[in-house]
């Protein structure tokens, strides 16, 4: 499961960067080494060119048909060979840097997809849409995520801002600093995160912590149902009163439209409007 968390959440630490475009360049073959980024080729309507993809690359549906060309453990250099795309997707900071080095050094052309916070998500499809070839739908696709990222900002702005528990994995119980993408999240929801203060971006804690600061709600960003999250905390009655949600974890922490989704549910679930 680690290893997935390493695709899903990692901490980005890097704007989008656009490696050896050449001046005159046309898109007919696209490889895509993270799930976000097949996510968003399928949402620019470009995936007639997608060749291959990463693994997690699960949405929508029929990416799951595509084969994957990288994991956790890096990329398949001879695969990729194999395909000659003219353009590869990557995500700075979830895949391995050496090997988007590497990749650049044999003279493929390489995107690096990294936003930091969600308000560059629509800087990202602007960028892709031009590379793609898609510019009038990436247009209109930043422009309804923009304006949908701010209608919901709003709304929460001025919320009374409770404590709150946001963890991601239950073995060993994995939360998030004040530099975690889903950090960012809580802030536009209105609510802090109790483990804020961290160093690190994603610490492992554990339940005597969480009872220590008592949260008054506990967030689990896990393909769980409600019903195995609550018995989950069931021990904790009488020393700990919160209530326990579920998010989902691909919608929060990919860096892509369906944001807007995530984001809405769980500011929902935490404010109840």
């Amino acid at each position: 499961m680690a290893h997935r968390l390493s695709f899903n959440i990692k901490l980005l630490l890097v704007g989008m960067v656009i490696c050896n475009i050449p001046p005159t360049f046309a898109v007919e073959r696209i490889v895509s080494l993270a799930p976000h980024t097949t996510e968003l080729i399928y949402a620019l309507g470009a995936d007639d060119k997608l060749l291959a993809v990463s693994d997690y690359s699960n949405y929508p549906a029929q990416a799951k048909q595509l084969p994957s060309v990288a994991n956790h453990n890096g990329v398949d250099f001879e695969a990729i060979i194999r395909l000659q795309p003219d353009l590869i997707i990557a995500w700075q900071g979830g895949n391995k840097p050496q090997d988007l080095a590497r990749l650049s050094s044999l003279g493929f052309t390489v995107y690096h997809s990294a936003p930091q916070s969600p308000q560059d998500i629509s800087q990202d499809i602007r960028q892709l849409g031009k590379l793609l070839g898609r510019e009038q739908q990436a247009s209109n696709l930043a422009d309804d995520f923009d304006q949908s990222l701010t209608q919901i900002t709003q709304r929460y702005k001025l919320v009374s801002r409770q404590k709150v528990f946001y963890y991601m994995w239950t073995a060993p119980l994995m939360s998030i600093g004040q530099q975690a993408w889903a950090n960012k999240l809580l802030d536009i929801c209105g609510v802090n995160n109790i483990f804020a203060d961290s160093p690190i971006p994603y610490p492992e804690v554990n339940k005597e912590q969480v009872i220590s600061l008592q949260p008054s709600l506990l967030i689990a960003a896990m393909k769980t149902s409600q019903q195995d999250a609550t018995q989950y905390w069931q021990a904790m009655q009488g020393l700990l009163d919160a209530r326990v949600i579920v998010a989902d974890p691909d919608e929060l922490h990919r860096f892509t439209p369906r944001l807007i989704d995530g984001l809405s549910n769980l500011c929902k679930k935490i404010n109840g409007f």
